[in-house]
């Protein structure tokens, strides 16, 4: 029986010695917090103390309300400090662990988010979790707010106490029965099949594609544009299975679900971006997207930016803008590019930093925080800043009104009372009628207020707090997004293009300098004040690769290629699964209750959903048969919950069209210049593009080798064959 309180044990906070920006946020609470790692597991075992894991990130409104409460409460910190192992984790840096209790709280509570909170045995089984509980300092007053409805953190530190105390045995059983059935669970439907065998109806097909667009259609908001109700999360890799539906080389998907089919997918799409793009969602004064809407129609967010939906939604927006030539969508390109090139987000080493707080000071001389505060305006500011002449117009293009545009229920803090979230409501030219301007005076005065209230913001308010961390993972998104952007402006846009283009470069050099490891081949997950001690995990591996074959298709220089076949064959190395096939998201650990494969989507695509696309390119782009081999056998270890639920694996649905039908290898020939210029635009969906006279393609890929080096023009490679052709 565990004892009541350890006098033995003195806990200090430890905090201070992270790297992390969320973890040393908490160095200050009373709370005595330790860092996760072997040592604060080694203290529970010894002491016999539940460990209270406490999970999330910098940008996360939640974990700083859950701070302000809890964390910073005397009372809270006693109770943490006798009678447990608190260890504060940063989400992002070890989404291991993250993963592995999300799957515990969204299982037994049937829905989960951040902070994540768990208690765990000195075994690391989870005994009870949670996420947001109110503290002895909340501060809720929605009225009929479920908030009120919730037991609060301190009586569930007592209960846990107790519960340990005096029914510890009852405890350890019933968390050895919880983990046996997460255990079950994770291994179901990756184990349908074993490499090499036969399914009874020959595995997936394309008609999956069908079912996963039936799905979208039934739950699209014809209103407001996206798939669900309030919150609303963006889901880019949702939207760009949608929006490449009708963009595939080979006709078989539009044979199968459709022509009008794939067209009212675009549509959808493009619905879905425009609300976005003019809802309080997107940073109408500044740059980029928050991420996600807490109501349907987009226009109140909670306001944390995230690389990763950054890069996403750069890469959608582009595809959008290929597809439809709209200036809207080009707009958000340059605004998301923009985002990520320039201060705050872009590293002077290179590379990007990950997020930006949602909660910031209203001015220098506050004290307390408040959600969105660097956002949200007045009538008033918008008046002081632009004149009332100026003010008022831009005040109806935005919707910002005298008392404040967010709806009461939606204010539970009491933070936005008359503060209005920036939303575009009208066009110019329907303004232009109300106030009995012309639509070009409108437009200009629409512009220069903008510009007026950045810098206002920018002087006048302190800035949200920067995730300062560099993750290979979100950076491998970004340098994949904005290399295609690079590739797509080079006629129209030389000079931004340019910009765009020396970012992901410049990122890419960095994490091969600073974050791998030449000689193991290892690739390390985070730079903050130098490389972190974590290596990288499936998705840094993953979505790097995605990058660099993005990277190597905008430049044709042989070393962002080389660089991901590289990454490719230590990802396979490290973490794929010889009997199930498949990665694993992380190599196996002591410390690691489950080990885990990633294969439904979320609000990043699933490491295997990518794996298994870079494989099917990476095997075209070098001829090798051993890579298309192994993505479809990622795919197969899927097979029974894809079948099942399609449109939750809308990221790997492409790879059942490239194993099926193949992928096409576009080869050009000349010089490196011309090259370069001959295939720049195009979503290229089941294509990639080879420049044949780079050095170390020709000697990895020998059909490419086989080309004379003196050819010109443009070759389609398969089965062993390049043949010319003259228009694509």
């Amino acid at each position: 029986m565990a004892s009541e309180g350890d006098e033995e044990l003195r806990l200090v906070n430890r905090l201070g010695e992270s790297r992390s920006p969320y973890v040393r946020a908490h160095a200050s609470n009373p709370v005595a917090w330790q860092m996760w790692g072997d040592e604060s597991l080694a203290l529970a075992k010894k002491h016999n103390r539940l460990l209270f894991l406490s999970i999330g990130y910098a940008a996360c409104h939640w974990c700083h309300v859950m701070e302000r409460e809890s964390f910073a409460s005397p009372e809270i910190a006693h109770l943490l400090n006798a009678h447990f192992i608190p260890i504060k984790i940063d989400r992002e840096e070890r989404p291991d662990v993250d993963a592995i209790y999300m799957n515990y709280v969204q299982a037994t509570n049937g829905s989960g988010g951040w902070p994540l909170n768990v208690f765990v045995t000195p075994d690391l089984e989870p005994v009870f979790g949670g996420t947001y509980w109110p503290g002895p300092n909340h501060s809720m007053t929605a009225q009929g707010s479920l908030i009120s409805h919730t037991v609060g953190f301190l009586e569930i530190l007592q209960k846990m106490r107790d519960v340990w105390t005096k029914q510890e045995a009852r405890c350890r059983e019933s968390a050895k029965e919880i983990t046996r059935q997460l255990r079950q669970f994770a291994e179901e439907g990756v184990h349908s099949r074993k490499v090499g065998e036969k399914s009874d109806e020959d595995g997936l097909d394309i008609d999956l594609l069908e079912e996963a667009y039936q799905h979208f259609l039934k739950k699209y908001d014809t209103a407001n544009g996206g798939f669900s109700v309030a919150p609303k999360f963006p889901t880019p890799v949702n939207l760009q299975f949608l929006l490449r539906l009708d963009q595939w080389e080979n006709t078989a998907v539009k044979n199968i679900v459709g022509e009008d089919e794939c067209k009212h997918a675009t549509h959808m799409v493009v619905n879905t971006l425009r609300k976005m793009a003019r809802g309080g969602i997107r940073d109408q004064i500044g740059f980029g997207f928050a991420r996600y809407s807490v109501t349907k129609d987009w226009s109140l967010p909670h306001f944390e930016k995230m690389l990763y939906d950054q890069a996403q939604l750069l890469d959608v927006y582009l595809d959008a803008f290929i597809i439809t030539h709209d200036p809207e969508m080009l707009g958000a390109v340059y605004d998301i590019a923009t985002y990520l090139t320039e201060p705050p987000m872009a590293a002077a080493t290179g590379g990007f930093f990950s997020a930006e707080d949602a909660d910031s000071y209203p001015t220098h001389t506050d004290t307390e925080k408040r959600e969105g505060a660097y956002y949200v305006w007045t009538l008033k500011e918008f008046r002081n800043v632009l004149g009332d002449h100026d003010g008022n117009i831009c005040a109806r293009f935005y919707g910002v009104l005298a008392d404040g545009n967010v709806a009461r229920e939606n204010d539970p803090h009491d933070e936005f009372i008359n503060q209005n979230v920036v939303n575009v409501t009208t066009t110019p030219a329907a303004l232009a009628k109300q106030v009995g301007l012309a639509e070009s005076e409108v437009i200009t005065i629409l512009k220069e207020g903008r510009k007026k209230l950045r810098a206002y913001r920018e002087k006048n308010r302190p800035k949200p707090a920067l995730d300062d961390k560099i993750v290979v993972a979100w950076n491998g998104l970004a340098i994949g997004a904005l290399a295609r952007t690079s590739a797509a402006l080079t006629v129209i846009d030389p000079e931004k293009a340019g910009r765009f283009g020396k970012a992901a470069e410049d990122a890419a050099n960095f994490i091969r300098k600073e974050l791998f490891d030449e000689e193991s081949k290892i690739l390390y997950r985070v730079y903050r004040e130098g490389r972190g001690d974590t290596p990288g995990f499936c998705d840094d591996y993953a979505f790097l690769i995605r990058g660099l074959i993005d990277l190597y298709e905008a430049t044709f220089k042989d070393a962002y290629l080389e660089f991901a076949d590289i990454l490719q064959k230590s990802q396979i190395s490290s973490f794929h699964d010889p009997t199930s096939s498949a990665f694993f998201t992380t190599r196996p650990h002591p410390s690691l209750l489950l080990h885990l494969k990633s294969g439904m989507d979320a609000a990043e695509p699933s490491s295997n959903s990518i794996s298994a696309s870079n494989l099917h390119r990476l095997a075209s782009l070098l001829n090798d048969d051993s890579y298309s081999k192994l993505a479809v056998e990622t795919v197969a270890a899927f097979e029974a919950e894809v079948m099942q639920f399609p449109h939750c694996f809308a990221g790997m649905l492409g790879s059942i069209v490239m194993g099926r039908v193949g992928v096409q290898t576009v080869v050009v020939m000349g010089p490196f210049e011309t090259a370069k210029q001959k295939i720049k635009e195009g979503v290229g969906v089941g294509r990639t593009v080879a420049w044949g006279g780079g050095e170390w393609l020709r000697a990895r890929n020998e059909l490419v080798g086989s080309i004379p080096m003196d050819k010109q023009g443009v070759m389609i490679c398969a089965e062993g064959v390049c043949r010319e052709v003259t228009e694509l």
